[in-house]
């Protein structure tokens, strides 16, 4: 599949909402658990430092996304937080990969020094590897940080990578 990561536009907020609500929707992965409709969606993707789509080059359809925002304030704005999405059926295709270190630039660009993720998921074994291959450093375990839809929780990882 040939597709290109770029920034978001309003045109492409209907495909951006449908791709992370599929992510809410599994229950496994992203904290929230409203999905986004398309005012919400506005307004949630705007408020975001940036916002990455990748954008199948044929049919124009958004087949992942990113945001990247501020993880702090103050003495600790300097760190960026992020999160992805990628359309089910489509990953494995490097997809997730490509949003990542468009990300990391991205970071860069906005004066962001740290990128980390506060809550990956421990079973969520795809997206570990993924950070670890590229130079994220698992900074500890939180023992049952996540929730799951069924009640049962989760362990969550920390991760972070210099800019």
């Amino acid at each position: 599949m040939n597709f290109t990561v770029r920034e978001y536009s309003t045109s492409d907020l209907s495909g951006m909402a449908k791709v992370w609500n599929c992510v809410v929707r599994e229950g496994n992965a992203f904290p929230q658990t409203e999905e986004l409709d398309l005012k919400s969606a506005a307004e949630f993707f705007e408020g975001q430092t940036f916002c990455g789509v990748a954008v199948d080059d044929n049919s124009g359809e958004v087949v992942g996304m990113y945001i990247l925002h501020p993880n702090n304030i103050g003495r600790c704005g300097h760190i960026c937080n992020a999160s992805y999405a990628v359309r089910p059926g489509l990953r494995g295709c490097h997809i997730g990969e490509r949003l990542v270190s468009h990300c990391m630039e991205q970071g860069r660009k906005a004066g962001f020094g740290i990128l980390q993720f506060n809550a990956v998921v421990s079973t969520n074994y795809a997206a570990r590897h993924l950070y670890e291959k590229l130079g994220f450093v698992p900074l500890g375990t939180i023992p049952k940080g996540f929730r799951l839809d069924n009640g049962e929780y989760e362990d969550i990882v920390v991760y972070y990578h210099t800019l």
